[in-house]
């Protein structure tokens, strides 16, 4: 895989508090909640784990940076209920495919369990595979696996906290609209 040199981030507010983006030259790599200085240490992880050692840069103009800012914006206006911006993933071929999988088959306003993710990947007996996975999603709100509970129907697990969870599912189901996508 081809590393840049430079990490370009920002931070800014959503109406379910503030966010950090990061990308590169070739699309968002982490999407994460709380600011930038919060976030650093989870950041500084994520880029030794993942052999990263481009320098960090604040350019909130940066194409996918800005991009990013603007789709999320757009989401919570209700003008958007699918993301354009390129994804430049890390992680395992199993966590890809999972990422793959909640983009595409989640639709806005819906959910799904853990299970019904494993079974779409043909793998049923992989649910705890894919909880884990889930909860190592780097791309909060974009992939939406916020859209993700629990077979009983609850809400399990979230980066941002089930309260966020709870804010995002109510969001999109107040704000389902037939032919919304952009």
């Amino acid at each position: 895989m081809n590393h840049r040199s430079f990490l370009y981030y920002n931070s800014f507010d959503t109406p379910i508090g503030t966010m950090t983006v990061l990308a590169n030259d070739e699309g968002v790599c982490r999407i994460d909640y709380g600011d930038y200085d919060e976030r650093m240490a989870a950041i500084q992880a994520w880029k030794k784990k993942h052999f990263l050692n481009g320098e960090l840069v604040y350019d909130p103009e940066q194409r996918y940076v800005e991009q990013t800012r603007k789709e999320i914006d757009e989401y919570f206006q209700g003008k958007r209920t699918e993301f354009t911006v390129p994804l430049n993933c890390y992680g395992t071929d199993f966590q890809r495919r999972v990422w793959r999988t909640l983009l595409h088959s989640v639709p806005f306003g819906e959910t799904r369990s853990y299970k019904d993710i494993a079974e779409a990947l043909s793998t049923p007996k992989a649910v705890r595979a894919v909880g884990g996975a889930v909860n190592q999603n780097p791309f909060s709100i974009i992939v939406p696996c916020h859209r993700i509970i629990g077979s009983n129907g609850k809400l399990v697990g979230y980066a941002g906290g089930l309260e966020k969870k709870q804010q995002l599912l109510t969001f999109e189901t107040d704000h389902v609209v037939v032919d919304a996508k952009q």
